[in-house]
Protein backbone atom coordinates (compact mmCIF):
# COMPACT_ATOMS: atom_id res chain seq x y z
CA UNK A 1 0.00 0.00 0.00
CA UNK A 2 1.09 3.53 -0.67
CA UNK A 3 1.90 5.39 2.52
CA UNK A 4 1.83 8.74 0.71
CA UNK A 5 -1.94 8.66 0.14
CA UNK A 6 -3.30 11.41 2.38
CA UNK A 7 -6.56 9.52 2.92
CA UNK A 8 -4.69 6.40 4.02
CA UNK A 9 -5.82 2.82 3.48
CA UNK A 10 -9.13 1.16 4.28
CA UNK A 11 -9.41 -2.57 4.89
CA UNK A 12 -12.88 -3.86 4.00
CA UNK A 13 -14.09 -7.38 4.82
CA UNK A 14 -16.81 -9.11 2.86
CA UNK A 15 -15.80 -6.88 -0.04
CA UNK A 16 -16.62 -9.13 -2.99
CA UNK A 17 -20.34 -8.29 -3.14
CA UNK A 18 -23.11 -6.29 -1.51
CA UNK A 19 -22.39 -3.82 1.27
CA UNK A 20 -18.66 -4.50 1.30
CA UNK A 21 -18.26 -3.99 -2.44
CA UNK A 22 -20.15 -0.69 -2.29
CA UNK A 23 -18.02 0.48 0.64
CA UNK A 24 -14.92 -0.37 -1.39
CA UNK A 25 -16.27 1.61 -4.33
CA UNK A 26 -17.20 4.66 -2.28
CA UNK A 27 -13.95 4.70 -0.30
CA UNK A 28 -11.85 4.35 -3.44
CA UNK A 29 -13.68 7.32 -4.92
CA UNK A 30 -12.89 9.28 -1.76
CA UNK A 31 -9.22 8.55 -2.38
CA UNK A 32 -8.52 5.67 0.00
CA UNK A 33 -6.16 2.91 -1.01
CA UNK A 34 -7.79 -0.43 -0.24
CA UNK A 35 -7.19 -3.87 1.16
CA UNK A 36 -10.24 -5.88 0.11
CA UNK A 37 -10.97 -9.15 1.88
CA UNK A 38 -13.37 -11.97 0.99
CA UNK A 39 -13.37 -15.67 0.20
CA UNK A 40 -13.87 -15.35 -3.56
CA UNK A 41 -10.61 -14.25 -5.14
CA UNK A 42 -12.06 -13.92 -8.66
CA UNK A 43 -14.74 -11.48 -7.50
CA UNK A 44 -12.17 -9.46 -5.57
CA UNK A 45 -9.88 -9.30 -8.59
CA UNK A 46 -12.72 -8.06 -10.82
CA UNK A 47 -13.63 -5.36 -8.33
CA UNK A 48 -10.00 -4.34 -7.88
CA UNK A 49 -9.43 -4.09 -11.64
CA UNK A 50 -12.52 -1.92 -12.06
CA UNK A 51 -11.72 0.41 -9.18
CA UNK A 52 -8.06 0.80 -10.11
CA UNK A 53 -9.08 1.85 -13.61
CA UNK A 54 -11.79 4.24 -12.42
CA UNK A 55 -10.07 5.80 -9.40
CA UNK A 56 -6.32 5.21 -9.66
CA UNK A 57 -6.00 4.10 -6.05
CA UNK A 58 -3.83 1.19 -5.00
CA UNK A 59 -5.72 -1.99 -4.11
CA UNK A 60 -4.47 -5.15 -2.46
CA UNK A 61 -6.58 -8.26 -2.91
CA UNK A 62 -6.54 -10.48 0.16
CA UNK A 63 -8.57 -13.69 -0.24
CA UNK A 64 -9.52 -15.04 3.18
CA UNK A 65 -12.19 -17.11 4.86
CA UNK A 66 -12.55 -15.36 8.20
CA UNK A 67 -13.94 -18.51 9.81
CA UNK A 68 -10.62 -20.26 9.14
CA UNK A 69 -7.96 -19.66 11.81
CA UNK A 70 -5.03 -19.33 9.41
CA UNK A 71 -6.88 -16.89 7.14
CA UNK A 72 -8.11 -14.77 10.03
CA UNK A 73 -4.59 -14.64 11.46
CA UNK A 74 -3.31 -13.46 8.09
CA UNK A 75 -5.72 -10.49 8.07
CA UNK A 76 -4.85 -9.70 11.70
CA UNK A 77 -1.18 -9.60 10.70
CA UNK A 78 -1.89 -7.10 7.92
CA UNK A 79 -3.80 -4.86 10.35
CA UNK A 80 -0.97 -4.95 12.86
CA UNK A 81 1.85 -4.37 10.39
CA UNK A 82 0.49 -1.96 7.77
CA UNK A 83 0.67 1.48 9.40
CA UNK A 84 -1.10 3.03 6.40
CA UNK A 85 -4.38 1.33 7.39
CA UNK A 86 -6.48 3.90 9.21
CA UNK A 87 -9.97 2.57 8.50
CA UNK A 88 -11.35 -0.91 9.17
CA UNK A 89 -14.78 -1.82 7.80
CA UNK A 90 -15.92 -4.98 9.62
CA UNK A 91 -18.64 -5.98 7.19
CA UNK A 92 -18.31 -9.73 6.53
CA UNK A 93 -21.25 -11.65 7.92
CA UNK A 94 -23.91 -14.23 7.31
CA UNK A 95 -27.52 -14.72 8.39
CA UNK A 96 -29.57 -17.74 9.41
CA UNK A 97 -33.21 -17.07 10.21
CA UNK A 98 -35.33 -19.89 11.62
CA UNK A 99 -36.10 -21.89 14.76
CA UNK A 100 -33.03 -23.01 16.70
CA UNK A 101 -34.28 -26.59 17.01
CA UNK A 102 -34.36 -26.97 13.22
CA UNK A 103 -31.03 -25.29 12.50
CA UNK A 104 -27.80 -26.77 11.18
CA UNK A 105 -25.55 -26.33 14.21
CA UNK A 106 -22.38 -26.34 12.09
CA UNK A 107 -23.77 -23.44 10.09
CA UNK A 108 -24.64 -21.55 13.28
CA UNK A 109 -21.13 -22.15 14.60
CA UNK A 110 -19.69 -20.65 11.43
CA UNK A 111 -22.10 -17.71 11.74
CA UNK A 112 -20.91 -17.00 15.27
CA UNK A 113 -17.29 -17.22 14.10
CA UNK A 114 -17.90 -14.80 11.24
CA UNK A 115 -20.27 -12.35 12.94
CA UNK A 116 -18.65 -12.23 16.38
CA UNK A 117 -15.18 -13.76 16.57
CA UNK A 118 -13.80 -12.27 13.34
CA UNK A 119 -14.79 -8.61 13.92
CA UNK A 120 -13.65 -8.83 17.54
CA UNK A 121 -10.23 -10.15 16.60
CA UNK A 122 -9.79 -7.74 13.70
CA UNK A 123 -10.72 -4.76 15.87
CA UNK A 124 -8.31 -6.05 18.53
CA UNK A 125 -5.56 -6.22 15.91
CA UNK A 126 -6.27 -2.74 14.58
CA UNK A 127 -6.90 -0.68 17.72
CA UNK A 128 -3.38 -0.51 19.22
CA UNK A 129 -1.86 0.87 16.03
CA UNK A 130 -4.69 3.34 15.46
CA UNK A 131 -4.43 4.61 19.03
CA UNK A 132 -0.65 4.87 18.84
CA UNK A 133 -0.93 6.93 15.66
CA UNK A 134 -3.74 9.02 17.14
CA UNK A 135 -6.19 8.73 14.28
CA UNK A 136 -8.38 6.33 12.33
CA UNK A 137 -11.69 4.55 12.63
CA UNK A 138 -13.42 1.21 12.91
CA UNK A 139 -16.84 0.74 11.34
CA UNK A 140 -18.78 -2.33 12.44
CA UNK A 141 -21.78 -3.39 10.38
CA UNK A 142 -24.38 -4.75 12.81
CA UNK A 143 -28.14 -4.93 12.06
CA UNK A 144 -31.52 -3.73 13.25
CA UNK A 145 -32.14 -7.42 13.95
CA UNK A 146 -30.10 -6.81 17.10
CA UNK A 147 -33.22 -5.09 18.45
CA UNK A 148 -35.76 -7.73 17.43
CA UNK A 149 -36.47 -10.38 20.06
CA UNK A 150 -38.61 -12.72 18.02
CA UNK A 151 -38.78 -16.38 16.99
CA UNK A 152 -36.23 -17.40 14.40
CA UNK A 153 -33.78 -14.66 15.33
CA UNK A 154 -31.90 -16.27 18.20
CA UNK A 155 -28.42 -16.55 16.69
CA UNK A 156 -28.32 -13.94 13.93
CA UNK A 157 -29.92 -11.26 16.09
CA UNK A 158 -27.79 -12.37 19.01
CA UNK A 159 -24.56 -11.99 17.04
CA UNK A 160 -25.55 -8.52 15.93
CA UNK A 161 -26.58 -7.54 19.46
CA UNK A 162 -23.10 -8.60 20.57
CA UNK A 163 -21.49 -6.51 17.83
CA UNK A 164 -23.54 -3.46 18.81
CA UNK A 165 -22.61 -3.78 22.49
CA UNK A 166 -18.96 -4.49 21.66
CA UNK A 167 -18.78 -1.46 19.38
CA UNK A 168 -20.38 0.94 21.83
CA UNK A 169 -18.05 -0.14 24.63
CA UNK A 170 -15.03 0.09 22.32
CA UNK A 171 -16.14 3.59 21.34
CA UNK A 172 -15.99 4.60 25.00
CA UNK A 173 -12.62 2.91 25.53
CA UNK A 174 -10.91 4.83 22.69
CA UNK A 175 -12.60 8.17 23.45
CA UNK A 176 -10.08 11.00 23.39
CA UNK A 177 -7.49 8.98 21.45
CA UNK A 178 -8.36 10.37 18.03
CA UNK A 179 -9.82 6.99 17.02
CA UNK A 180 -13.50 6.69 16.16
CA UNK A 181 -15.89 3.73 16.25
CA UNK A 182 -19.09 3.76 14.24
CA UNK A 183 -21.75 1.06 14.44
CA UNK A 184 -24.14 0.77 11.49
CA UNK A 185 -27.51 -0.94 11.88
CA UNK A 186 -28.95 -1.61 8.42
CA UNK A 187 -32.50 -2.81 8.03
CA UNK A 188 -33.47 -5.19 5.24
CA UNK A 189 -31.01 -4.44 2.44
CA UNK A 190 -30.98 -5.95 -1.02
CA UNK A 191 -27.84 -8.10 -0.79
CA UNK A 192 -26.84 -11.75 -1.16
CA UNK A 193 -26.97 -12.27 2.61
CA UNK A 194 -30.60 -13.30 2.13
CA UNK A 195 -29.65 -16.19 -0.15
CA UNK A 196 -30.30 -19.42 1.76
CA UNK A 197 -30.92 -17.42 4.97
CA UNK A 198 -34.32 -18.97 5.61
CA UNK A 199 -36.18 -15.81 4.57
CA UNK A 200 -36.97 -14.84 0.99
CA UNK A 201 -36.40 -11.15 0.32
CA UNK A 202 -39.38 -11.03 -2.02
CA UNK A 203 -41.63 -12.11 0.86
CA UNK A 204 -40.89 -8.89 2.76
CA UNK A 205 -42.91 -5.73 2.12
CA UNK A 206 -41.23 -3.69 -0.61
CA UNK A 207 -41.29 -0.56 1.58
CA UNK A 208 -38.96 -2.32 4.08
CA UNK A 209 -36.16 -3.08 1.61
CA UNK A 210 -33.38 -0.54 1.03
CA UNK A 211 -31.06 -0.68 -1.95
CA UNK A 212 -27.47 -1.34 -0.96
CA UNK A 213 -26.06 1.84 -2.53
CA UNK A 214 -28.46 4.00 -0.55
CA UNK A 215 -27.69 2.12 2.66
CA UNK A 216 -23.91 2.58 2.34
CA UNK A 217 -24.25 6.21 1.29
CA UNK A 218 -26.40 6.88 4.37
CA UNK A 219 -23.87 5.09 6.60
CA UNK A 220 -21.04 7.20 5.17
CA UNK A 221 -23.11 10.36 5.64
CA UNK A 222 -23.54 9.36 9.28
CA UNK A 223 -19.80 8.79 9.53
CA UNK A 224 -19.11 12.22 8.03
CA UNK A 225 -21.47 13.76 10.59
CA UNK A 226 -19.55 12.15 13.44
CA UNK A 227 -22.17 9.62 14.45
CA UNK A 228 -21.16 6.74 16.70
CA UNK A 229 -24.36 4.91 15.80
CA UNK A 230 -26.06 5.07 12.41
CA UNK A 231 -29.45 3.53 11.65
CA UNK A 232 -29.96 4.42 7.98
CA UNK A 233 -33.73 3.88 7.93
CA UNK A 234 -34.58 5.54 11.27
CA UNK A 235 -36.50 8.78 10.58
CA UNK A 236 -36.28 10.24 14.10
CA UNK A 237 -33.06 9.78 16.08
CA UNK A 238 -34.98 10.75 19.23
CA UNK A 239 -36.60 7.30 19.11
CA UNK A 240 -33.19 5.69 19.66
CA UNK A 241 -32.33 8.22 22.36
CA UNK A 242 -35.42 7.13 24.30
CA UNK A 243 -34.09 3.58 24.24
CA UNK A 244 -30.75 4.78 25.62
CA UNK A 245 -32.49 6.85 28.29
CA UNK A 246 -34.59 3.87 29.38
CA UNK A 247 -31.47 1.72 29.70
CA UNK A 248 -29.71 4.38 31.74
CA UNK A 249 -32.73 4.64 34.03
CA UNK A 250 -32.47 0.90 34.73
CA UNK A 251 -28.83 1.01 35.80
CA UNK A 252 -29.23 2.15 39.42
CA UNK A 253 -31.60 -0.73 40.16
CA UNK A 254 -29.94 -3.64 38.39
CA UNK A 255 -27.59 -4.60 41.22
CA UNK A 256 -28.37 -4.36 44.96
CA UNK A 257 -27.22 -6.09 48.13
CA UNK A 258 -30.62 -7.72 48.63
CA UNK A 259 -33.16 -9.31 46.31
CA UNK A 260 -36.24 -7.34 45.33
CA UNK A 261 -39.20 -7.62 47.68
CA UNK A 262 -41.24 -9.65 45.19
CA UNK A 263 -38.78 -12.54 45.62
CA UNK A 264 -38.94 -12.53 49.43
CA UNK A 265 -41.58 -15.18 49.74
CA UNK A 266 -41.65 -18.29 51.84
CA UNK A 267 -41.04 -21.56 50.07
CA UNK A 268 -44.09 -23.84 50.00
CA UNK A 269 -44.11 -26.38 52.82
CA UNK A 270 -44.54 -29.99 51.83
CA UNK A 271 -47.73 -31.55 53.15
Amino acid sequence: MSKSNKMGTALVTGASTGIGAVYADRLARRGYDLVIVARRKDDLEKLATKLRAETGVQIRVLPADLTAESDLAQVEKVLREDAAINLLINNAGTATIGPLADADIARLHREIQLNIVAPTRLAHAAVPGLVARGHGAIVNIASVMSQMVQPGNSVYGGTKAYLLHFSQVLEQEVAGSGVRVQTVLPGATRTAIWDDSGVELHDLPAEMIMEVDEMVDAALAGFDQGEGLTVPALPNVADWQRLIDAREALKPNLSHRHAADRYKIEAPVAA
